[in-house]
């Protein structure tokens, strides 16, 4: 029973240790420039780009309109009289927020930061072609 505990405990630690994307995609996931050609790394980052892109253009979309048309029936509630806001309060509540408002980046977005900055330098084509795929999508 012990051992079954310290073999558990011991892949815990191990699997904490690991970047994100091994986790996600295993152990022989390492850069993909070790196992792909450059037009395939260009085609599957293209391809996952562009897809990307085109769906976060149909939800920015959707989103915009959501967000301006119920900022619409807000003024409107508030014009016609079925609301009244208090703009003192929320002045205030802005100020105090500027005050009370950290300039420091948080430990735990600082290491995902540079995971991310360690994938890309690690897979630039993939990247480069998904960037210019997502914004081919993003035109679409």
């Amino acid at each position: 029973m012990k051992d079954l505990f310290q073999k558990k405990f011991n892949s815990e630690e191990f699997a904490k240790k690991q970047p994100w994307w091994r986790k996600l995609f295993g152990q022989e996931s390492g850069p993909s420039a070790e196992k792909y050609s450059v037009a395939t790394q260009l085609l599957i980052g293209g391809v996952t780009g562009w897809c990307t892109g085109f769906i976060f253009q149909k939800v920015g979309k959707l989103a915009a309109t959501t967000v301006g048309g119920g900022f619409f029936l807000l003024q409107l509630a508030n014009y016609t009289g079925y609301i009244k806001v208090d703009w003192q309060r929320v002045e205030k509540d802005m100020k105090k927020l500027k005050i009370h408002k950290s300039n420091q980046i948080p430990t735990e977005v600082k290491s995902k930061a540079e995971e991310v900055v360690s994938f890309v330098k690690k897979n630039v084509l993939v990247t480069g072609g998904f960037f210019g795929g997502f914004l081919l999508g993003m035109a679409s």
